[in-house]
């Protein structure tokens, strides 16, 4: 296997994996919130004592919250890695990027010198133009 296909290969496995980890992540904090949501309301009577039935239920609910915090650390570092990966494999983009501002700076370079010396020529022209006029004016006066 040539050395591009095998990255986009391992481009496409990456970004599979992170797909994976997200959808992941995601049903675990949904599955986790809707048994605490459940494990709120109230149940008929059982033979179960009512304070081992809330202390039961208050450390399943604690396992949940437990098991949402980890999902959504997880969600995060699942972000971290996203972004380096683009920081790390986005050459393409950045390299056209760079040399487009570059061409389009290049361009504006040679418009700006052009026009200065347009204005240098311009100045110089009405300098001996008034020079000529001030010799003139001087020999006048004297």
């Amino acid at each position: 296997m040539s050395q591009p296909q095998k990255g986009a290969s391992n481009r496409e496995a990456l970004l599979k994996s992170y797909n994976r980890r997200l959808k992941d992540d995601v049903r675990s904090i949904l599955e986790n919130f809707n048994e605490i949501v459940k494990s709120a309301k109230i149940e008929e009577e059982t033979q179960i004592a009512r304070l081992t039935e809330a202390v039961q239920t208050q450390y399943e609910i604690e396992v949940r919250a437990s098991n949402i915090v980890r999902a959504g650390e997880s969600l995060l570092k699942l972000v971290s890695d996203m972004k380096e990966f683009l920081i790390l494999n986005d050459f393409l983009p950045v390299n056209s990027s760079i040399s487009k501002v570059s061409q389009r700076l290049k361009t504006l370079e040679g418009e700006t010198e052009t026009k200065l010396c347009e204005i240098k020529e311009s100045f110089s022209t009405g300098l001996a133009e008034m020079e000529k006029e001030y010799a003139l004016m001087d020999n006048r006066c004297k």
